[in-house]
């Protein structure tokens, strides 16, 4: 069976991990930067290397001759010697430890060392009986943070990141999709509203031979639909193999369903598919005061004696909403928190579309932690026609991350004037802005002078450390650091990273309050991991008048793609162009936050 990307670029993460337990310097940090461009790739890996062989390994950004010859390794076998032997030098549980925060891989190595620790379960047992707190370096404090964390991964489930997962389901459309029996399809459910997790997936298809209705004999297009969906290379276990409903597990852990459906119900199914589950009730509802019945199938007219029911419309979603005197609604708002009432208002607000952006504020480059340079990732945006992008590299109190001085900074505000010069001089429309993601302090302070702070072009501040400070000090902290003249966007403003660290407690509506106030920006980072700020707390900043930001965080020119789930969270908080500064244009952007 051939292996994914994704499983790849997992094993490459955990080598990263291995290593730093090891103390290796540099090596850990290329793994990292290979597996993130392996995870990114639009072509499978197999497909590369079967066209090109290692040497075209060796030309995916960060993968130079070694790793290239361990991919082809795994390619070739499924198998990694180098890996394996790392893993028996110390056999635990790396990738479930490591979603615990506060544990990184040097932390595990030592668990393991002294208490044999190798699972979630071991730790947990560990911490529960008092003997993690009794080890140097660790204390009760970090004992009770380990317990803190342990429930928050047994919480949040085991739902899927879209953003992360969204790759491999496309394949499976898209190969869907060259089937010549195939007339249309469509993701359904949590994934067509754009939710940050989705616990499985659904797919709709229309064979080009459809049945005239859904009581009525499967089709021989539709049947062979449904046997190429069971029998494909990622499908790991078969639940349910139906002429027109069928049911899998994936190699990644998810279940995805298939129906095939009747074009006359198709627009109907994709309506009550796509949910969400309150907004469904409602609109039947709605239907059934109209004399009306909704269901998967299309929409009725009842006869009195509801011995007789009448198909209005079933093949068009639009229709549907239109026959009950409402406009259609963008499905990322399908949510019953009032779409429904103004779109029969046709008060409908304008959202942020798909490639409104023009500019990404959030980058980071191989100065510090970032795996391209400045110049790669200007050809980038230009390539994706953007207008302008903010260099942002974090600053001295990352360390780890190769964090910048104001020295360093200086000098890279230098060598981002040689890049625009460049540019112009190609006549390349990009403008390259200077920023930085300033370290907030404890104390709300930032970690890089005020007088260099003042020659950047945008400052966004960040907060990397004490995550549990009480409610009040947290939020005063933030508060301390957009009232600092020089301060113009907050990022990731939450500190959440889903399904791996809760959001640090604040008071939202006390920060809402204070970039009202000081005109501070407030970021939605579209990483697909954070999406933070939430779509409730966007719609709240959205009602309050507050300007946000829609940034990638790229630490690879792979990244930048994922502003479009910053869009679709934009989206689902309500947010229309006028309330994302980097929809508009450079100057008017400036302005705004001189």
């Amino acid at each position: 069976m051939k292996i994914t990307n994704s499983e790849i670029a997992k094993i490459l993460y955990e080598i990263a991990g291995y290593l730093e337990m090891q103390n290796v310097a540099f090596k850990p940090r290329a793994y990292e930067k290979a597996a993130a461009a392996i995870e990114e790739l639009d072509n499978d890996v197999s497909e590369v290397y079967k066209e090109g062989g290692l040497k075209a390994l060796e030309e995916i950004p960060g993968v130079g001759v070694s790793i290239a010859e361990k991919v082809e390794e795994l390619i070739k076998t499924g198998r990694l010697k180098y890996y394996n032997e790392l893993k028996k030098k110390t056999p635990v549980d790396l990738e479930n430890l490591l979603r615990i925060e506060g544990l990184g891989p040097k932390s595990v190595k030592k668990l393991y060392k002294k208490l044999k620790i190798k699972t979630v379960e071991d730790l947990e047992k560990a911490a529960k009986t008092g003997k993690i707190g009794k080890l140097e370096g660790f204390g009760k404090k970090s004992e009770e943070n380990i317990l803190k964390g342990i429930k928050f991964i047994k919480t949040s489930g085991n739902r899927f990141i879209l953003g992360f997962v969204i790759p491999d389901l496309e394949k499976i459309v898209g190969r869907l999709k060259k089937l010549k029996e195939v007339e249309r399809i469509d993701i359904v459910g949590s994934a067509r509203r754009e939710k940050e997790t989705i616990g499985d997936c659904d797919i709709l298809v229309i064979a080009k031979n459809s049945r005239e209705s859904s009581s009525a004999k499967a089709t021989e297009d539709e049947i062979k639909i449904s046997d190429f969906f069971v029998n494909m290379p990622e499908v790991v276990k078969v639940f349910a193999h139906g002429e027109t409903k069928s049911a899998i597990r994936l190699k990644n852990g998810m279940d995805v369903d298939l129906r095939v459906v009747p074009r006359e119900s198709y627009g109907a199914a994709l309506q009550y598919f796509t949910g969400s589950k309150d907004h469904n009730i409602a609109i039947r509802e709605i239907a059934i005061k109209k004399g009306y019945k909704l269901n998967e199938y299309g929409l009725f007219r009842v006869i009195r004696d509801k011995r007789h029911e009448t198909r209005i419309v079933g093949e068009d979603e639009k229709e549907i909403y239109e026959k009950l005197g409402m406009d259609w609604m963008p499905t990322e708002i399908r949510e019953n928190q009032g779409e429904i009432e103004l779109a029969q208002e046709h008060k409908l607000p304008k959202l942020i579309n798909y490639g409104d952006l023009k500019g990404d504020l959030q980058i980071q480059t191989n100065w510090t932690d970032g795996a391209n340079t400045i110049e790669e990732y200007a050809e980038e945006a230009i390539k994706m026609g953007l207008e302008y992008i903010l260099i942002t590299d974090h600053t001295k109190r990352l360390a780890m991350t190769g964090g910048l001085d104001e020295k360093k900074l200086l000098k890279q505000m230098s060598e981002i004037d040689k890049v625009n010069k460049r540019l112009t001089t190609n006549n390349k429309r990009l403008k390259i802005l200077k920023g930085s993601e300033v370290d907030i302090l404890k104390d709300g302070t930032m970690d890089i002078a005020d007088e260099v702070l003042e020659k950047l072009d945008i400052v966004g501040g960040a907060i990397h450390s004490h995550f549990n400070l009480p409610r009040h000090e947290q939020t005063k902290r933030l508060i301390r650091a957009m009232e600092n003249k020089n301060v113009d966007i907050i990022f990731h403003p939450t500190g959440r990273i889903i399904n791996r660290r809760p959001a640090y407690d604040i008071d939202i509506d006390e920060i809402i309050k204070t970039a009202k106030r000081t005109g501070t920006i407030l970021e939605i980072d579209a990483f697909p991991d954070r999406l933070d700020l939430k779509d409730n707390y966007i719609r709240k900043c959205v009602e309050a008048g507050v300007k946000l930001a829609i940034d990638s965080d790229a630490h690879a020119i792979a990244h930048m793609g994922y502003l479009e789930w910053g869009i679709a969270q934009a989206r689902r908080g309500w947010a229309t162009r006028e309330d994302i500064i980097n929809a508009w244009s450079l100057d008017k952007m400036l302005e705004m936050l001189k």
